[in-house]
């Protein structure tokens, strides 16, 4: 007998493997040992800033040295993540992970929700607990898909013999779907480079009838488009992002230009991959990230080997953002289009400028929130994802 939310539509063209989290012991014996080993920077004036203006501290970098040796429980972790049902499945020679709840409803509502850099699919998991906590699986209105991306977590890293682009990431992501038993349509969402896949979805496959993202990177005001007169919420989301631009684009460029470098670096050392990537669960949210929190994602990325895969897009928005501005014509999304917008996001766009790149239909401004909005704000993402699908749904439904 199937766990509950783990029975594919009828509809579903393959059977996916179930799928457990289960890192082998000796695995974690050689990640503590790198951990005990590793050493941490010399006292500096720059680390010893208690603002982090020039990057993560010394204190901070000590303190979870030791709690990620004597408190951290990553079997925890996995026995909390095994709790929804999860699966992989081989799509054009990948190996695709993705974790789920399956409605037993005939006209369920099938949504694909698509992470970013450094995030992975446990940004969704809080939203999935909320449906699950709601719902049954006979009355579920929806069909939700947690993948993690090509090259991310659990899923395959990338071919060796050829590029791979965001373009067949996109590809991959609706060939899930329809594979899945979602022919028919689906609605996409995303952020951060999740929103790039999600708009691609949009634009190119004919089976995504709508894209609801919480991230599109807008600088400059559009052309055409005449300034909205900023409230102070909005004022100091753009004052925020300007910091972004001046003092916060460091690693992208690293990303875009040197992949194969920083890969090898954050590759050796867990306490590397916790400086670099820590750095961003710290500064990104509207509050940042518990020590609990960040040691639980940076473990992630370390115990799948996933950081220098996960990375591969930069090197294709390098410049980032990419130009020009306001986003080309042929990636305007000529469907329904909602966006959520998040004060502390690193890149806020206004409304009239997030207007300029699709079909806007939906627009909710929140009050709290950042960069991870579905782990940070899971009640006010879940609440913004089902009023945005149940106010095009109906209508796209019947076409």
């Amino acid at each position: 007998m199937s766990a509950p939310f783990a029975t594919l539509p009828s509809s579903a063209k393959v059977t996916p493997s179930p799928f457990r989290i289960a890192i082998p012991d000796e695995h974690l014996s050689e990640f503590k040992a790198l951990v005990k080993l590793s050493k941490i920077s010399p006292q500096t004036y720059e680390n010893l800033q208690a603002d982090r203006r020039f990057g993560v501290t010394h204190e901070w970098m000590s303190t979870l040295k030791q709690e990620w040796l004597n408190n951290f429980d990553w079997r925890a972790v996995e026995e909390r993540v095994n709790s929804f049902p999860q699966f992989t499945t081989e799509i054009e020679g990948l190996t695709i992970h993705f974790a789920a709840l399956f409605s037993e409803k005939p006209d369920a509502v099938p949504i694909v929700l698509l992470h970013g850099w450094p995030g992975s699919y446990f940004e969704f998991l809080p939203i999935l607990q909320l449906f699950k906590d709601e719902y049954t699986p006979s009355i579920l209105p929806y069909h939700l898909i947690v993948p993690s991306l090509p090259g991310y977590a659990f899923s395959s890293g990338l071919p060796l013999d050829k590029n791979f682009t965001m373009a067949d990431t996109a590809r991959i992501i609706d060939r899930l779907m329809r594979n899945l038993g979602f022919e028919s349509g689906y609605v996409a969402q995303g952020g951060d480079i999740g929103s790039y896949v999600a708009r691609l979805v949009g634009v190119h496959f004919d089976s995504c009838k709508a894209v609801h993202l919480n991230f599109s990177p807008l600088l400059v005001r559009p052309e055409g488009v005449s300034d909205d007169a900023p409230n102070e919420i909005e004022k100091r989301a753009l004052e925020r992002g300007k910091i972004f631009l001046h003092s916060g684009m460091g690693y992208s460029d690293e990303h875009g230009t040197r992949p194969a470098t920083i890969g090898h670096v954050l590759s050796s050392s867990p306490l590397a991959l916790l400086a670099w990537i820590g750095e961003k669960y710290l500064e990104w949210p509207d509050v940042p990230f518990s020590n609990e929190r960040i040691l639980e994602l940076v473990s992630l990325y370390w115990f799948t080997e996933s950081f220098a895969t996960s990375i591969y897009p930069y090197r294709e928005m390098n410049p980032f953002p990419p130009k020009p501005l306001p986003f080309p014509k042929d990636q305007y999304l000529h469907k329904p289009f909602g966006f959520s917008w998040f004060p502390k996001e690193t890149l806020p766009p206004q409304k009239s400028w997030a207007a300029t790149t699709g079909d806007l239909v939906y627009f909710k401004q929140h009050t709290q929130g950042g960069h991870f909005a579905a782990l940070e704000q899971p009640k006010e993402f879940k609440e913004d994802l089902t009023e945005f699908v149940s106010q095009i749904w109906p209508g796209i439904a019947s076409k």
